[in-house]
Protein backbone atom coordinates (compact mmCIF):
# COMPACT_ATOMS: atom_id res chain seq x y z
CA UNK A 1 0.00 0.00 0.00
CA UNK A 2 1.19 3.61 -1.25
CA UNK A 3 0.82 6.18 1.62
CA UNK A 4 1.38 10.12 -0.38
CA UNK A 5 3.49 12.37 0.91
CA UNK A 6 0.89 14.65 2.53
CA UNK A 7 -1.18 11.96 3.89
CA UNK A 8 2.25 10.22 5.30
CA UNK A 9 2.96 13.82 6.99
CA UNK A 10 -0.56 14.27 8.54
CA UNK A 11 -0.22 10.87 10.00
CA UNK A 12 3.07 11.86 11.60
CA UNK A 13 1.47 14.88 13.05
CA UNK A 14 -1.34 13.27 14.80
CA UNK A 15 0.90 10.32 16.10
CA UNK A 16 2.55 13.22 17.43
CA UNK A 17 -0.15 15.16 18.97
CA UNK A 18 -1.46 11.74 20.45
CA UNK A 19 1.56 11.23 22.40
CA UNK A 20 1.38 14.78 23.50
CA UNK A 21 -1.49 13.85 24.75
CA UNK A 22 -1.27 10.68 26.43
CA UNK A 23 2.19 12.38 28.23
CA UNK A 24 0.42 15.16 29.44
CA UNK A 25 -2.69 12.38 30.95
CA UNK A 26 0.06 10.49 32.38
CA UNK A 27 1.58 13.80 33.85
CA UNK A 28 -1.24 15.11 35.41
CA UNK A 29 -0.63 15.51 39.10
CA UNK A 30 -2.90 13.68 41.50
CA UNK A 31 -6.02 15.81 43.26
CA UNK A 32 -3.81 16.19 46.53
CA UNK A 33 -0.54 17.29 44.45
CA UNK A 34 -2.17 19.77 42.37
CA UNK A 35 -4.23 21.04 44.99
CA UNK A 36 -1.56 22.11 46.38
CA UNK A 37 0.58 23.48 43.73
CA UNK A 38 -2.93 25.83 43.33
CA UNK A 39 -2.89 26.59 46.86
CA UNK A 40 0.45 27.72 46.08
CA UNK A 41 -0.36 29.34 43.39
CA UNK A 42 -2.82 31.21 44.69
CA UNK A 43 -0.90 32.80 47.80
CA UNK A 44 1.59 34.45 45.15
CA UNK A 45 -1.04 36.09 43.22
CA UNK A 46 -2.72 37.42 46.45
CA UNK A 47 0.86 38.61 48.28
CA UNK A 48 1.30 39.83 44.47
CA UNK A 49 -2.14 41.73 43.95
CA UNK A 50 -2.69 39.99 41.01
CA UNK A 51 -6.25 39.20 41.97
CA UNK A 52 -7.76 37.99 38.43
CA UNK A 53 -4.46 35.26 38.95
CA UNK A 54 -5.70 34.13 42.25
CA UNK A 55 -9.52 34.17 41.36
CA UNK A 56 -8.54 31.63 38.54
CA UNK A 57 -6.45 29.11 40.86
CA UNK A 58 -9.13 29.27 43.26
CA UNK A 59 -11.81 28.50 40.41
CA UNK A 60 -9.68 25.72 39.39
CA UNK A 61 -9.41 24.34 43.27
CA UNK A 62 -13.51 24.46 43.54
CA UNK A 63 -13.59 22.50 40.96
CA UNK A 64 -11.07 19.49 42.75
CA UNK A 65 -12.73 16.50 45.08
CA UNK A 66 -12.23 16.65 48.58
CA UNK A 67 -12.04 18.82 51.45
CA UNK A 68 -9.99 21.76 50.54
CA UNK A 69 -7.10 23.58 52.69
CA UNK A 70 -8.15 25.73 55.62
CA UNK A 71 -6.38 28.30 53.93
CA UNK A 72 -8.35 28.26 50.77
CA UNK A 73 -11.40 30.08 52.84
CA UNK A 74 -8.95 32.75 53.79
CA UNK A 75 -7.55 33.42 50.21
CA UNK A 76 -11.22 33.34 49.21
CA UNK A 77 -12.31 35.94 51.51
CA UNK A 78 -9.42 38.12 50.27
CA UNK A 79 -10.33 38.00 46.86
CA UNK A 80 -14.09 38.11 47.40
CA UNK A 81 -13.42 41.13 49.11
CA UNK A 82 -11.55 43.05 46.73
CA UNK A 83 -13.94 42.13 44.55
CA UNK A 84 -16.76 43.99 46.08
CA UNK A 85 -18.28 40.95 47.11
CA UNK A 86 -18.88 41.73 50.93
CA UNK A 87 -21.67 38.91 52.17
CA UNK A 88 -19.38 36.09 50.59
CA UNK A 89 -16.19 37.69 51.43
CA UNK A 90 -17.47 37.53 54.88
CA UNK A 91 -19.18 33.82 54.71
CA UNK A 92 -15.32 32.56 53.34
CA UNK A 93 -13.28 34.92 56.12
CA UNK A 94 -15.72 33.16 59.05
CA UNK A 95 -15.26 29.60 57.76
CA UNK A 96 -11.71 30.06 57.35
CA UNK A 97 -11.52 31.27 61.30
CA UNK A 98 -14.04 28.82 62.86
CA UNK A 99 -11.79 25.92 60.53
CA UNK A 100 -8.44 27.49 61.77
CA UNK A 101 -9.46 28.61 64.84
CA UNK A 102 -6.89 30.91 67.53
CA UNK A 103 -3.76 28.77 65.81
CA UNK A 104 -4.84 29.76 62.35
CA UNK A 105 -1.45 31.69 60.09
CA UNK A 106 -4.28 34.20 59.27
CA UNK A 107 -6.47 34.38 62.23
CA UNK A 108 -5.58 37.76 63.37
CA UNK A 109 -5.55 38.99 59.82
CA UNK A 110 -8.63 37.28 59.44
CA UNK A 111 -10.72 38.80 62.39
CA UNK A 112 -9.74 42.37 61.00
CA UNK A 113 -11.01 41.87 57.66
CA UNK A 114 -14.29 41.26 58.49
CA UNK A 115 -14.35 43.95 60.90
CA UNK A 116 -13.44 45.64 57.97
CA UNK A 117 -16.65 44.27 56.18
CA UNK A 118 -19.18 44.60 58.67
CA UNK A 119 -18.13 48.67 59.04
CA UNK A 120 -18.29 48.90 55.13
CA UNK A 121 -21.62 47.02 55.11
CA UNK A 122 -22.46 49.41 57.89
CA UNK A 123 -21.77 52.36 55.88
CA UNK A 124 -23.87 51.27 52.76
CA UNK A 125 -26.74 50.56 54.95
CA UNK A 126 -27.20 54.07 56.36
CA UNK A 127 -27.48 55.29 52.78
CA UNK A 128 -30.78 53.48 52.08
CA UNK A 129 -32.06 52.14 55.91
CA UNK A 130 -34.77 49.62 55.98
CA UNK A 131 -37.12 48.69 58.48
CA UNK A 132 -35.95 45.13 58.75
CA UNK A 133 -36.17 41.86 57.18
CA UNK A 134 -39.40 39.68 57.43
CA UNK A 135 -39.67 36.34 59.21
CA UNK A 136 -39.94 34.71 55.42
CA UNK A 137 -38.22 37.11 52.24
CA UNK A 138 -38.47 36.38 49.19
CA UNK A 139 -35.26 37.91 46.89
CA UNK A 140 -34.36 38.15 43.25
CA UNK A 141 -33.17 40.89 41.74
CA UNK A 142 -32.85 41.43 37.55
CA UNK A 143 -31.15 38.83 35.99
CA UNK A 144 -29.04 41.79 33.86
CA UNK A 145 -27.36 43.77 37.14
CA UNK A 146 -24.65 44.66 37.47
CA UNK A 147 -23.46 41.62 40.17
CA UNK A 148 -23.75 39.31 37.28
CA UNK A 149 -21.39 40.81 35.11
CA UNK A 150 -18.93 40.87 37.96
CA UNK A 151 -19.26 36.78 38.83
CA UNK A 152 -18.72 36.46 35.06
CA UNK A 153 -15.82 39.04 35.70
CA UNK A 154 -14.73 37.12 38.99
CA UNK A 155 -15.38 33.55 37.95
CA UNK A 156 -13.47 34.13 34.64
CA UNK A 157 -16.48 32.33 33.26
CA UNK A 158 -18.51 32.55 29.32
CA UNK A 159 -21.59 33.10 30.20
CA UNK A 160 -24.34 34.28 33.37
CA UNK A 161 -25.44 31.21 33.55
CA UNK A 162 -21.83 29.53 34.26
CA UNK A 163 -20.89 32.66 36.57
CA UNK A 164 -23.73 31.75 38.50
CA UNK A 165 -23.38 27.90 38.72
CA UNK A 166 -20.14 28.36 39.69
CA UNK A 167 -21.29 30.90 42.33
CA UNK A 168 -23.63 28.75 43.87
CA UNK A 169 -21.86 25.72 44.46
CA UNK A 170 -19.17 27.78 46.11
CA UNK A 171 -21.78 29.28 48.91
CA UNK A 172 -23.87 25.70 49.13
CA UNK A 173 -19.81 24.29 49.88
CA UNK A 174 -20.06 26.95 52.97
CA UNK A 175 -23.01 27.13 54.08
CA UNK A 176 -23.56 22.82 54.38
CA UNK A 177 -25.67 21.88 57.46
CA UNK A 178 -24.01 20.01 60.66
CA UNK A 179 -25.55 18.07 63.64
CA UNK A 180 -22.81 19.17 65.68
CA UNK A 181 -22.36 23.13 64.97
CA UNK A 182 -19.86 23.73 68.19
CA UNK A 183 -17.01 21.93 66.48
CA UNK A 184 -16.24 21.73 63.02
CA UNK A 185 -13.98 19.41 62.45
CA UNK A 186 -11.52 19.61 59.32
CA UNK A 187 -11.25 16.03 58.04
CA UNK A 188 -14.88 15.57 58.27
CA UNK A 189 -17.86 17.07 55.14
CA UNK A 190 -21.25 18.38 56.47
CA UNK A 191 -23.67 16.14 57.12
CA UNK A 192 -25.86 17.61 54.81
CA UNK A 193 -24.83 19.45 51.52
CA UNK A 194 -25.84 20.46 47.83
CA UNK A 195 -24.52 20.93 44.39
CA UNK A 196 -26.36 22.22 41.71
CA UNK A 197 -26.17 21.87 37.50
CA UNK A 198 -27.78 23.17 34.66
CA UNK A 199 -29.07 20.53 31.78
CA UNK A 200 -30.81 22.07 29.65
CA UNK A 201 -34.06 23.90 30.58
CA UNK A 202 -33.48 22.06 34.02
CA UNK A 203 -31.91 22.73 37.15
CA UNK A 204 -30.57 18.89 39.09
CA UNK A 205 -29.99 19.32 42.63
CA UNK A 206 -27.73 16.52 43.99
CA UNK A 207 -28.19 16.27 47.92
CA UNK A 208 -25.88 14.59 50.03
CA UNK A 209 -26.84 13.20 53.61
CA UNK A 210 -24.38 11.63 55.95
CA UNK A 211 -25.72 9.65 58.75
CA UNK A 212 -23.74 8.90 62.61
CA UNK A 213 -23.13 5.51 61.08
CA UNK A 214 -21.23 6.55 58.29
CA UNK A 215 -24.01 6.10 55.77
CA UNK A 216 -24.15 8.42 52.67
CA UNK A 217 -27.40 9.05 50.67
CA UNK A 218 -27.09 10.42 47.70
CA UNK A 219 -29.99 11.89 45.50
CA UNK A 220 -30.88 13.91 42.67
CA UNK A 221 -33.97 16.40 41.70
CA UNK A 222 -34.41 17.77 38.54
CA UNK A 223 -36.61 21.22 38.85
CA UNK A 224 -37.80 22.54 34.95
CA UNK A 225 -37.09 26.00 35.31
CA UNK A 226 -39.68 27.24 32.28
CA UNK A 227 -43.07 28.47 34.07
CA UNK A 228 -42.24 29.04 37.59
CA UNK A 229 -41.50 32.16 39.06
CA UNK A 230 -37.78 32.94 40.30
CA UNK A 231 -38.81 34.39 43.43
CA UNK A 232 -37.12 32.60 45.92
CA UNK A 233 -37.75 32.40 49.91
CA UNK A 234 -35.62 31.68 52.67
CA UNK A 235 -36.24 31.23 56.16
CA UNK A 236 -33.78 30.81 59.34
CA UNK A 237 -34.91 29.46 62.71
CA UNK A 238 -32.34 29.63 65.03
CA UNK A 239 -34.45 26.91 67.41
CA UNK A 240 -33.27 24.35 64.93
CA UNK A 241 -30.20 25.90 64.34
CA UNK A 242 -30.77 25.63 60.58
CA UNK A 243 -32.02 27.99 57.57
CA UNK A 244 -34.21 26.96 54.84
CA UNK A 245 -34.06 27.50 51.22
CA UNK A 246 -37.29 26.97 49.61
CA UNK A 247 -38.42 25.70 46.28
CA UNK A 248 -39.68 28.31 44.37
CA UNK A 249 -42.59 25.65 42.49
CA UNK A 250 -44.29 25.04 45.70
CA UNK A 251 -42.96 26.72 48.42
CA UNK A 252 -41.37 23.29 50.07
CA UNK A 253 -37.78 23.19 52.07
CA UNK A 254 -35.14 22.71 49.22
CA UNK A 255 -31.78 23.31 51.17
CA UNK A 256 -31.16 23.37 55.10
CA UNK A 257 -28.31 24.95 55.27
CA UNK A 258 -26.24 26.10 58.43
CA UNK A 259 -27.78 29.06 60.57
CA UNK A 260 -26.09 31.94 58.99
CA UNK A 261 -28.89 34.30 57.42
CA UNK A 262 -25.91 35.85 55.14
CA UNK A 263 -25.54 32.11 53.28
CA UNK A 264 -29.11 31.55 53.21
CA UNK A 265 -29.77 35.21 51.53
CA UNK A 266 -27.30 34.89 48.87
CA UNK A 267 -27.65 31.50 48.17
CA UNK A 268 -31.80 32.12 47.34
CA UNK A 269 -31.28 35.24 45.27
CA UNK A 270 -28.30 33.54 43.43
CA UNK A 271 -30.88 30.08 42.68
CA UNK A 272 -33.45 33.22 41.89
CA UNK A 273 -31.08 34.94 39.32
CA UNK A 274 -29.71 31.19 38.19
CA UNK A 275 -33.80 30.45 37.47
CA UNK A 276 -34.60 33.62 35.92
CA UNK A 277 -31.60 33.17 33.31
CA UNK A 278 -32.06 29.89 32.50
CA UNK A 279 -35.52 30.64 31.74
CA UNK A 280 -34.01 33.09 28.71
CA UNK A 281 -31.29 30.65 27.21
Amino acid sequence: MSVSFGTGRRLARGAILASLLMAGHALALAPEHETRRLMLATQEAVESQKWGEAAEYLNRLQQLKGEKPVDYYFYRGRVMQHSSHLNEAQAALESYVTRAGAEGSHYQESLQLITDIEKAREESALAAPGAGEPERIAVIKPAGDGRVASLRKLYLADSDREALTLHINSLLELAGWRQDQTVVRLDRPADVEYRVSVLGGELQIQEVRRGDDGRVVRSTESIPVFGINPQVEWRCEPAVSTCWVYDPRDGSRLFQLALNREYARDIADTLGLLVRTTQTQ
